[in-house]
Formats: C-alpha cells, structure tokens, sequence
C-alpha cells in the first residue's frame, strides 16, 4: 500500500521541471502565432485603414513628429487588441505587422498604450 505511493514520488522526483526560466527561456510559439505590433514609421503613410478596420477600436491616430514634418500614426492599446490581424491584412504598405513577441508583464496599465515610437 505504501510502496506504490513512494514509487511515483520517485519517478516524478527523476522528472525534468516543467517550468521555464522566463524571460532566460521562452515558450516556442506556433507558425500562426499573433502577438505585439510593430511599425515601421518610415513606410505609413497616415491612412488610418488600420483604425477604421479594428473592430474593437484600440487604435487611435495621434501626431508624431518626423523627419518630413507631422504625420498621423497609430497608437495601439494592447488591453483592448484581440489580435485578429485585421490592421495588418487591410494595410496598403505593410508597414503595421504582428510579431511574435508575447512580453505582455506590465506593473502600470498605461504601458501597454504603445505610441508609435514604442512599437518599432
């Protein structure tokens, strides 16, 4: 009666942990995987198809200075994205992709309102 209960105690002690040492090892994600957004601010050209398309209206259109003056680009809010790639699929210059990038760990709420300058 006491045997067997010692034994898979044994087995599960001689077992690799399950855990991973997070941020050193990170889980390997699927080829489909949707995760945080990056833009490319040289390539968007302000036409706000990304905002209009977001069914959950997480991205907002605010000013940024560059180097040909003010222009219009997104800001993400992450706590409202689904990550349904639609702001991706609807851009005209790709330049509002999803990475893989899972780094979701914030102590402040207000981290995960991305700027354009953020999402590079």
């Amino acid at each position: 009666m006491i045997v067997k209960p010692v034994v898979d105690i044994g087995k599960e002690a001689l077992h690799k942990p399950q855990t991973l040492e997070y941020p050193d090892e990170r889980e390997a994600v699927t080829d489909n995987y949707r995760g945080i957004h990056k833009l490319d601010m040289k390539t968007c050209i302000s036409c706000s198809a990304c905002q209009r398309i977001c069914p959950n209206q997480t991205i907002n259109m605010v000013e940024v200075n560059t180097e040909k003056g003010k222009k219009l680009m997104p800001e993400i809010n992450l706590e409202r994205c689904l990550f349904c790639a639609l702001c991706e699929e609807v851009c005209p210059t790709e330049c509002l992709i999803l990475t893989k990038d899972y780094d979701f760990e914030r102590f402040d709420r207000r981290e995960f309102i991305k700027r354009p300058e953020d999402l590079k």
